[in-house]
């Protein structure tokens, strides 16, 4: 899967807001390296360079495309390239921090259990991710694939990212050497220039594996007809803009 650094920061603000939600909620830290994990473009790292002053933090993503921007964004802070599914740190942390990722990662539960037995006494796990695939966003990009004009490039292991686990699950699998859990749900309202903006906000996220099964000639036809799908489950507001409902999952698990 291939992901655009610069598509990505177009909507900074919107998606370092929820990066700032999570940060706020995790408590003072022991001793210990702090780990962004999926790091993307370091807007995340930022802010846990800026709070955590006296951590050596250090940046985690798959993607070269993002570690080279994040790179040049903080080029004091050690960044490395690794898969999160199997990644683990070389030695135990203070902080496993993931901004919007591991809803990608199959089988996540497992890498959390694995993180969360990484951790130092006191040490916290700190995870937001999209829990949005029942939104209209996502059901008319679904949707969108089953047209025969695109059908046949979507017939065999569809990109369809599948639904976050329920919130007993997360935490069933993380209480068991834990001080503290708690999961929680937020939504975010997001005002949008028109549904265009809708479609260039899931350009640098949620459309791209769907893009990756397209041809370069067939990509912007179908991003145009998803646009048209958008329409009616976006009206516009008093003002023109639209609203992007976006809910997100969070959980933050101390060790004991």
């Amino acid at each position: 899967m291939v992901w655009s650094a610069e598509q990505y920061v177009k909507f900074e603000g919107e998606r370092t807001r929820a990066a700032r939600d999570l940060l706020a909620q995790v408590p003072p830290l022991p001793a210990g390296p702090v780990y962004d994990l999926g790091c993307g473009p370091g807007n995340s790292t930022e802010l846990l360079v800026r709070r955590f002053e006296d951590h050596t933090v250090i940046g985690v993503d798959s993607d070269a495309n993002m570690l080279d921007a994040a790179r040049k964004r903080l080029p004091g802070t050690p960044f490395e390239q690794g898969d999160l599914s199997v990644w683990s740190p070389p030695s135990p942390a203070a902080l496993f921090y993931a901004n919007a990722v591991f809803q990608w990662v199959p089988e996540h539960i497992a890498a959390f259990k694995r993180l969360f037995k990484a951790l130092v006494p006191g040490g916290v796990l700190a995870v937001q991710m999209p829990d949005n695939r029942g939104e209209p966003n996502h059901v008319l990009m679904d949707e969108t694939t089953v047209d025969s004009r695109w059908s046949g490039f979507f017939a065999e292991n569809h990109p369809r990212r599948p639904p976050l686990p329920s919130p007993r699950q997360y935490y069933d699998a993380l209480a068991d050497g834990a001080a503290h859990v708690d999961i929680w749900h937020t939504v975010y309202n997001h005002p949008m220039a028109d549904t265009a903006a809708i479609v260039e906000w899931m350009k640098g996220t949620g459309i791209r594996p769907y893009l990756d099964r397209l041809p370069p000639e067939e990509q912007a036809p179908f991003l145009e007809s998803y646009r048209k799908r958008l329409v009616s489950a976006y009206p516009p507001l008093a003002d023109g803009r639209v609203l992007l409902r976006f809910p997100r999952l969070f959980i933050i698990a101390v060790r004991a």
